[in-house]
């Protein structure tokens, strides 16, 4: 018995360890499961299932193909041999010669086999490959962009908890003031308005608490049909690590999408560039007709095949050739271009929430000596009032001045938290 209790023990405390594992939420975690929630996830897969049938159906041009084919024909004028030899004094010539038959039929099976093609299938499949990974990196930046929607909620959700927190202590204080002043104002110490500013304050924060409660809930709502995770009230969310030093080196998803752009059009000039290649290819033909095959005397159904090679060569294409990849070269120029002025742009982002990490930090730097002096401020308030000289709404302002001050501090160092983490977005950095 004390065994299995001591395992009933352990199995429970390991449980809720769990349980309370689960309940614990990164901003890591969020941006990973909504890149997996999110409807364009399922893309890349169908990219890919589609690239490998086209891939299969480029590679299967080097396979002979194999086509039947049937025809009837009549004409409505033949070559007589035998008129043309009768003119001539050779006796009974005319009557064995039979003229040629008016119909043809015939039935092949024709078979064509790629023996050069100049490089178009291995060009095709370069660019077939190429069409894929962009496909994939034009998911990969529409879903880079839902991390700006997870950091909208996610950090409110931060101030939401910081919010709570300091209103909890601040309410638990006004019920303590309340309550050692009603001893007072039952002994006529002090009147019965300084406790109802002190009353109508605890009621404030009371709403307060109800709106912060309110937004919590609608903001988890959201987050959970972002990640596609169930996130309830009592889940913790962790501050991101500042351990990832911010880089000014720029790896956005876009960017890389300009660089695949110009790896598409590299193959597409080397697709281009085929078409003026010499082809070669087999064929032979399988066939059974009247009259088989090119013996026209042979008015009969027989077998009979047909084998051989033909060679392909575009010699001159007026300068089709050049100017497609002209085309081509001022596609890429303007690619060069466009890829540029995003990079401007993400640096002059980065230049801008640089100065806002500075002042954020230059921010929480005075918050903390302003928190000091406030309390010492509120400190003397206290002392002030118990001892008459303020009245209770003056106690009253100097304590919202220091919850205020301890208001500003926690939303600082939120807001210099999510600057930094736009600043690793901006960037194309992976936080940890």
């Amino acid at each position: 018995m004390k065994r299995r209790e001591l395992i009933f023990v352990i199995l429970l405390f390991f449980g809720s360890f769990t349980l309370h594992a689960q309940k614990i939420m990164t901003l890591k975690e969020c941006y990973d499961n909504a890149m997996t929630a999110n409807a364009l996830a399922g893309e890349k897969t169908g990219y890919s299932d589609i690239s490998r049938l086209k891939d299969e159906n480029l590679v299967k041009g080097w396979l002979p193909t194999l086509d039947a084919n049937g025809s009837l024909l009549y004409n409505s004028s033949v070559v007589d041999i035998g008129g043309v030899f009768g003119s001539l004094p050779i006796p009974g010539i005319a009557g064995a010669i039979k003229p040629l038959p008016h119909e043809q039929y015939k039935i092949t099976f024709d078979v064509t086999q790629v023996i050069y093609d100049g490089g178009a299938i291995k060009g095709a499949r370069a660019l077939e490959k190429a069409d894929l990974n962009i496909n994939g990196k034009q998911t990969e930046a529409d879903l880079y962009k839902l991390r700006g929607q997870i950091n909208s909620y996610y950090f409110n959700l931060l101030l939401l908890a910081r919010q709570k927190e300091l209103l909890d202590n601040y309410i638990e204080i006004i019920k303590k003031r309340i309550s050692s002043m009603q001893s007072a104002i039952n002994n006529g110490v002090i009147i019965k308005t300084d406790a109802d500013v002190l009353t109508s304050e605890k009621i404030k924060i009371e709403q307060q608490l109800a709106e912060n409660e309110i937004r919590k809930t609608s903001f988890l709502k959201i987050l959970s049909d972002l990640t596609g995770k169930e996130i309830d009230g009592s889940t913790e969310f962790l501050q991101p690590s500042e351990s990832v030093v911010p880089s000014d080196e720029l790896t956005r998803p876009e960017l890389q999408l300009f660089d695949l752009r110009k790896e598409q059009l590299s193959a597409g000039m080397k697709v281009i560039e085929s078409k003026r290649m010499p082809k070669a290819i087999g064929f032979a033909t399988l066939g059974y007709g009247n009259p088989p095959g090119s013996n026209f005397f042979k008015n009969e159904f027989a077998p009979y095949y047909v084998v051989g090679a033909s060679i392909k060569w575009n010699i001159f294409d007026w300068n089709k050739t050049r100017n497609e990849k002209q085309i081509i070269t001022f596609q890429q120029s303007i690619i060069v271009n466009r890829k540029n002025d995003l990079t401007d742009n993400l640096k002059r982002l980065l230049e801008s929430k640089n100065s806002e990490i500075l002042s954020f930090k230059a921010l929480i730097n005075t918050d903390s000596e302003l928190i000091t002096l406030r309390k010492r401020i509120t400190a003397s308030a206290e002392s002030q009032y118990q001892n008459g000289t303020i009245t209770a709404t003056d106690y009253l302002n100097e304590l919202n001045s220091e919850r205020q001050a301890l208001i500003n501090y926690e939303i600082h160092k939120i807001n210099l938290s999510l600057a930094r983490i736009e600043y690793l977005n901006i960037s194309g950095q992976e936080i940890e």
